[in-house]
């Protein structure tokens, strides 16, 4: 009976401390103590098609908050997110998109990406005014690039975002599924930066966009080689030429940009892909670059 009474009271106790623990404000500070709706100025109305409901995270990491999961028609969509504590839907910031290698992926575990990667940091340095949206998806191949697309639309849809000023960048696998919404959406983008990566995606799309890409690798890259980047180059280039630009023309649009082994070495990196993981986003010609381009 003693035990019995001592349980009932155990339970009491958790019952009034849960009842108080609701009442305690959220220990997050700045930003992520606002709704999505707060967030974003507006109270909901995502592009079409698209489904507007938002479970957002609870853990931050350097700004970002981590494991928020749209749930779209393609799935449930889980990212990071930077928003800048200054936005409040009053003024229209500046989107980038950086899509990670494998080890970011979603079941590499949460907030995997933006731990190992610094794309979505070293991008505050060029605009102070810009939503950073780092995914992870569970693949690399069309699944992930149609949730990609997805989760673009519904930060256009939802946010004040500056069209003229909506950049993507992939890394490695992520590059490959990133490729591949450019194939699909490249006018969703003001540019593009793919590193250490290959191209899976469709070219004639880009071409007709004429949406600026950068293409980045390291000449002996350990998993792709240089080869399929040079390859994606010249494909566009070639479709380039054939609408009769120049090559003054293409080259503002369109840069092919292989390292050699002596830009890793002196950095400290014998590695090539994994250097181009560490370096790329630290590199102020590759994203100055990118964050330069302002669609007209």
């Amino acid at each position: 009976m003693k035990s019995k009474r001592k349980a009932i009271l155990l339970l009491l106790i958790s019952a009034l401390f849960l009842s108080l623990w609701g009442c305690i404000p959220d220990r997050h500070t700045g930003d992520a103590d606002r709704t999505v709706e707060e967030r974003s100025g507006q109270s909901g109305g995502a592009s079409a098609g698209q489904n507007a409901e938002v479970t957002e995270g609870t853990r931050e990491y350097r700004g970002f908050l981590l494991d928020n999961v749209l749930h779209a028609d393609s799935g449930d969509i889980h990212y990071n997110v930077y928003i800048p504590d200054s936005y409040d839907g009053s003024r229209p910031y500046a989107l980038f998109f950086t899509l990670p290698g494998y080890q970011g992926l979603y079941f590499q575990g949460v907030g995997e990406n933006v731990m190992t990667e610094d794309f979505g940091f070293t991008a505050r340095d060029y605009y102070e005014d810009m939503i950073i949206v780092a995914p992870q998806l569970e693949d690399w191949g069309e699944t992930s690039a149609v949730q990609t697309i997805d989760l673009v639309e519904y930060f256009l849809g939802n946010y004040n975002i500056d069209r003229s000023r909506v950049y993507g960048e992939g890394y490695s696998g992520e590059g490959e599924t990133m490729s591949l919404v450019m194939g699909r959406r490249p006018e969703l983008f003001t540019a593009y930066l793919q590193g250490s990566s290959q191209w899976d995606g469709g070219y004639e799309a880009v071409a007709e966009s004429r949406t600026p890409v950068y293409l980045v690798i390291g000449e002996n890259d350990e998993y792709y080689g240089s080869e399929p980047t040079r390859e994606a180059y010249d494909n566009l280039y070639a479709l380039y030429r054939r609408q009769g630009m120049s090559d003054e023309e293409i080259d503002r649009i369109l840069v092919l940009d292989i390292k050699d082994r002596s830009y890793f070495e002196r950095q400290g990196y014998s590695n090539q892909h994994g250097g181009g993981g560490a370096l790329f986003s630290h590199d102020e010609d590759i994203m100055g670059w990118l964050f330069k381009k302002v669609k007209e």
